[in-house]
């Protein structure tokens, strides 16, 4: 008999979080990320470019009090987490990228009739070389609170990992670095969903690609801080340029199957950018992303990716550095302690 395990939902609490104590006087700092493929290029290029010009090439990561991500966003999030800086974060992609997500250019009708059917990349690939990035450190390591969404295909639940960074957070510390990274990039048709217990774990870009909210909610209902005393720093990997064309307009399977998905993902990242900016104000929030483009990279172009998105990261450090500096970079994040089993 299979094993069905039980809902991820089913152990949510039926009251109101209690809420842990937070210094009054101190601001509460948050780091999001975007999902992205291979274009996670760019948050790891522009916070390693931060390091380099204002940290001295230490961790970003020491500033700030939770980091979200989700998809390549959390693979970021969680080599910061395990205590890594941005600069090593950036070298998964630089270095191993092009092992993760090898060329397809050449092979023609063959491949994409294949890919219609089947994953276009090796899983095993990617999970190696994530193995070699954290080896078999757990959860319960993170030198810093982490929020990383994914998806629970059998059910079709959200499924968010947390640390114990709350009394009622137990369930994900011993999960390994490893695995985690896995399933918040089991993107689909890259990668087939990932069997977890039971669970059957995809990309957290389904339904949270930006992850913004994820870490905002937490925040609020994890801790007693005002709302006005918290700051996020959001950084995207870059929208496609997007219009409704006419032959859209009049509906059809075939008219929307390229770009629905792109669409939702883009439709959610606004959405959650301006519950953001309701919540804590827009002047506490600062979104980093490179410009829409009419020629979008594809989320496996490890070419394109490498080549192009490094110098907009840079650019974009240039003009918004010191926003970065003044808002996030004042002093250190508190050490951060984890909650103990009851």
């Amino acid at each position: 008999m299979n094993y069905v395990p039980p809902l991820r939902s089913a152990g949510t609490i039926q009251q109101t979080r209690v809420k842990q104590p937070w210094p009054k006087d101190r601001l509460f700092r948050i780091l999001s990320i975007d999902g992205g493929g291979i274009k996670g290029i760019f948050p790891a290029s522009y916070l390693a470019e931060i390091e380099h010009r204002f940290l001295n090439g230490e961790s970003i990561a020491n500033y700030f009090d939770l980091i979200a991500g989700t998809s390549t966003g959390g693979i970021i999030a969680l080599a910061l987490g395990k205590g890594m800086s941005a600069k090593e974060a950036l070298n998964i992609y630089t270095e191993q990228g092009k092992l993760i997500f090898p060329s397809s250019k050449g092979l023609g009708f063959w491949r994409g009739l294949q890919h219609a059917f089947a994953p276009k990349h090796d899983q095993s690939q990617l999970h190696n070389e994530l193995l070699k990035v954290f080896g078999e450190q757990v959860i319960d390591s993170a030198k810093v609170r982490l929020v990383v969404p994914s998806f629970d295909g059998l059910r079709g639940e959200p499924f968010i990992y947390k640390t114990p960074h709350h009394p009622d957070y137990q369930k994900d510390r011993h999960k390994k670095f490893s695995d985690v990274a896995l399933h918040t990039s089991a993107a689909p048709t890259y990668y087939p969903g990932v069997l977890n217990d039971g669970y059957i774990m995809i990309d957290g870009g389904l339904w949270a690609n930006n992850p913004i909210m994820n870490a905002l909610v937490d925040a609020l209902s994890c801790y007693d801080v005002p709302r006005e005393n918290i700051r996020i720093l959001t950084i995207g990997t870059g929208d496609d340029a997007f219009t409704v064309k006419e032959s859209q307009r009049r509906g059809g399977l075939l008219h929307w199957v390229k770009t629905a998905f792109s669409a939702a993902s883009r439709a959610q990242s606004k959405n959650a950018l301006g519950q953001a900016y309701l919540l804590i104000g827009k002047n506490n929030v600062l979104r980093i992303e490179p410009p829409e483009s009419s020629q979008p990279i594809p989320l496996d172009d490890f070419s394109r990716a490498r080549l192009e998105l490094p110098p907009v990261a840079r650019s974009l450090a240039e003009s918004s550095g010191h926003l970065v500096l003044e808002k996030f970079l004042g002093d250190k994040a508190d050490i951060f302690i984890k909650c103990s089993m009851t």
